[in-house]
């Protein structure tokens, strides 16, 4: 979050209600470092907070019903407590849905108006939506003085994308939006929910972390996700587990499956999971360099096991590591989205330049970039 957006959302919410708002939170989006659809299958993942992020600014009011003003859509959504239905359409289902998990969970929670501002890329696997729902549950969770803790606020706020939006995604998102510290990756177990904040020592290592924007959107509520998840569901049934975090034998695992397309999928999660505590070890022992063949690991797994990369996103890949980076994958749900690539310090706009000219070649748009820094977790910021 930037003041230029704390003054954005404070002037605007001051120009619409005549007065100053009561407060003034963040939360951020998140790259995922490693582990990619292991958090629905009770594994591990380590997602890193973003700069980016939602900034909203909020204040109470007495009628029972809600307000909320996107700078960036332009747009103005109402609505009272007999509108929230799951199932709500646009961007302000996902404040709405927050609404709906906190009453849902007992919070009263007094009505409010919003003005919000993103700069997180939308569509782009960079959890948008996430920081949008804990952004909005931070300044309602303050207005109504609810003691909610940031576990049980992330919890809320997979309860709004799951069952008020619709889209099947775990918990990763946004617990990074709600938990992560400065300077730190998260190590999250998604069954335990035990939590550790580790070290991303990229500038004590001369790295950086781009973060490229191939510009193909996805959408996390279409087929192909929920199709994953499914066939990684129907696996451990088959297996006999609670999850695929539970195999542990991977050969006799897959001998037991009917379908390569499974036998592929559980692969790519078994395999994937042992990467994220992989990389926990590396960084937990300042050996950031060694992230790089994990991320090159990762990336083919996704590619030929889990086929969840597109066309743009392998030649974002190529491209990177022949520009010279040290390690590089897709992140995110998959379909399209971002990239990262683990780069020497100081040349991540020459290998994002030589990526943009081979999606010229091919025929591609321009992709954006920026540096992955490790950020702060959600918060009230005035």
């Amino acid at each position: 979050m930037s003041s230029t957006d704390i003054d954005a959302v404070t002037a605007a919410f001051t120009d619409r209600f005549g007065a100053q708002p009561a407060g003034v939170w963040a939360a951020p989006g998140r790259v995922n470092l490693i582990g990619e659809h292991t958090d629905y299958n009770d594994g591990f993942v380590m997602p890193f907070a973003l700069a980016q992020a939602v900034t909203v600014a909020a204040g109470p009011r007495d009628d029972g019903r809600w307000s909320v003003t996107s700078l960036n859509q332009d747009q103005t959504k109402e609505f009272g407590p007999d509108d929230l239905t799951p199932g709500m359409d646009g961007w302000a289902a996902y404040v709405a849905g927050v609404v709906w998990a906190l009453r849902g969970a007992g919070y009263p929670v007094t009505g409010a108006d919003l003005v919000l501002t993103s700069d997180v890329p939308v569509g782009a696997g960079l959890s948008s939506s996430a920081a949008l729902e804990c952004a909005a549950l931070a300044a309602l969770a303050d207005l109504s003085d609810l003691d909610v803790d940031p576990l049980e606020r992330a919890k809320l706020a997979r309860t709004c994308e799951n069952e008020f939006v619709g889209a099947p995604t775990g918990l990763m998102d946004q617990a990074a939006s709600t938990l992560c510290t400065l300077g730190h990756a998260l190590f999250f177990d998604c069954r335990s929910f035990k939590t550790e904040q580790v070290h991303l020592a990229l500038d004590e290592a001369g790295l950086e972390l781009l973060v490229l924007d191939t510009q193909t959107p996805h959408a996390l509520v279409d087929s192909e996700y929920a199709a994953r998840r499914r066939s990684c569901e129907e696996a451990a049934r088959l297996l006999g587990v609670a999850a695929l975090r539970d195999v542990t034998d991977l050969d006799a695992a897959l001998a037991l499956l009917p379908e390569v397309e499974m036998q592929r999928r559980v692969r790519h999660v078994v395999t994937e999971n042992a990467r994220v505590l992989a990389a926990a070890d590396v960084l937990r022992a300042d050996r950031t360099t060694d992230l790089a063949p994990l991320l090159d690991a990762s990336h083919a797994s996704m590619r030929d096991d889990f086929e969840i990369t597109v066309p743009t996103v392998d030649l974002a890949v190529a491209t990177a590591k022949s520009a010279g980076a040290l390690g590089a994958r897709m992140t995110g749900g998959g379909f399209g989205g971002c990239i990262i690539a683990l780069v020497a310090a100081g040349t991540a706009d020459e290998v994002a330049e030589a990526i943009a000219a081979a999606f010229a070649d091919a025929g591609y748009g321009r992709p954006t970039h920026f540096l992955g820094l490790p950020s702060a977790g959600a918060s009230r910021l005035r």
